[in-house]
């Protein structure tokens, strides 16, 4: 299998903490630079048309979307369900987190911190509001739980791990948030690969260093 990534991307390495956990290997990982363009070069279209990352390819088979990545390996690879159990209730809880994350908790990052990075934007306090709106929900969510769908860990915290130390290494003050500073420090021991999903981090911080 190959992968396309950007290592400081919050999806990319969602899908390696996701490969950790299994005990998958990637047999090459490609960086792709976004900065240079590398997602626009024909080669990169022909796998991806809709040019994002991450991208894996697995014996001829490609497929982009982080979430959609997470869910193949484990369904495809692991040695279990744990991860995503075959359950229909708690494989729909899942879902539902996932969503979340895609939709409203990275989304809101994606908002917010994109165009200050990348076009020198100023802050827009609106979208920080709904950065806000989307800690004080995944804050209930997590309310007398210690995982973020169920009473394990699965890929609905390893995915909502990967955008919260986004958040910690942009300086978000997430720890006024209780039950997501809980989970936070119980998601980083215990999940597989937070090592490398941290030094990816590390890589994204220079752009909120001054």
């Amino acid at each position: 299998m190959d992968f396309y990534y950007r290592p400081g991307s919050a999806p990319c390495r969602a899908v390696i903490m996701t490969a950790k956990a299994i005990g998958v290997e990637f047999d090459k990982l490609i960086f792709i630079n976004t900065r240079a363009g590398d997602q626009l070069k024909p080669e990169y279209l022909k796998l991806n048309p809709q040019h994002t990352i991450p991208t894996l390819v697995d014996n001829g088979f490609s497929l982009w979307e982080s979430r959609a990545i997470m869910v193949y390996l484990v369904e495809a690879y692991a040695k279990d369900d744990a991860l995503y159990p075959k359950d229909t209730q708690k494989q729909a809880l899942i879902n539902q987190r996932l969503y979340f994350d895609m939709g409203t908790l990275y989304k809101s990052f994606a908002d917010y911190y994109y165009p200050q990075i990348f076009l020198k934007q100023p802050p827009n306090e609106q979208h920080h509001q709904k950065i806000v709106v989307a800690f004080e929900l995944l804050n209930t969510f997590l309310e007398g739980q210690s995982y973020a769908a169920g009473d394990s860990l699965t890929l609905a915290d390893i995915s909502l791990l990967a955008s919260v130390s986004s958040f910690d290494v942009a300086g978000f003050d997430y720890k006024r948030f209780g039950n997501v500073a809980r989970w936070y420090d119980l998601a980083k021991q215990v999940t597989p690969g937070w090592d490398v999903n941290w030094s990816g981090c590390l890589e994204f911080r220079k752009y909120f260093v001054n």
